[in-house]
């Protein structure tokens, strides 16, 4: 199994399969634009207009789940995001990241790169990076500036 087996919606409730990033980097982040964290939006559009020609990619799916920091329908949460941080890497639907209706690729992320303390994603802007063959590398708290991971990516895309 490999993250090219899900599948998920854009925010525009367009459909898109995963596969379509085969032999690709991602970076796969659960977003929010009302959490203390949303100005990562900068850092992580920095890092993919750095990179995205060399292989890399982001894909932001936007969660209510933590204190209710995503309550935009899904095509105002894009436009909000385009127009206040400049995001052009590709949004979702809205999902669920934590709970027995969580989506199956965060359930999958979850089971094969559990957190410290449990598999549960803790809090939005929690990040898993991906590598090209769609097998999860590393889960970075949500606290992790995107600056700060940059080191990973780059390595990752040299090899």
């Amino acid at each position: 199994m490999s993250i090219y087996d899900f599948d998920t919606k854009y925010s525009s409730g367009d459909y898109l399969p995963l596969e379509q990033f085969k032999g690709k980097h991602l970076l796969i982040v659960n977003t929010a634009t009302k959490c203390g964290l949303t100005p990562q939006f900068i850092g992580l559009e920095a890092l993919y207009e750095k990179y995205k020609d060399q292989g890399f990619e982001i894909i932001g799916f936007p969660c209510n789940q933590f204190a209710s920091q995503e309550p935009l329908e899904n095509e105002v949460m894009a436009e909000t995001c385009s127009l206040n941080y400049g995001v052009s890497f590709p949004l979702t639907e809205k999902i669920k990241v934590n709970g027995s209706d969580a989506d199956p690729i965060f359930k999958y992320l979850k089971k094969a790169l559990p957190g410290t303390l449990g598999n549960a994603v803790k809090w939005n802007f929690t990040k898993f990076l991906i590598g090209p063959e769609g097998q999860p590398l590393k889960r970075y708290a949500p606290t992790a500036e995107p600056s700060a991971i940059e080191k990973d990516v780059a390595e990752l895309l040299t090899d």
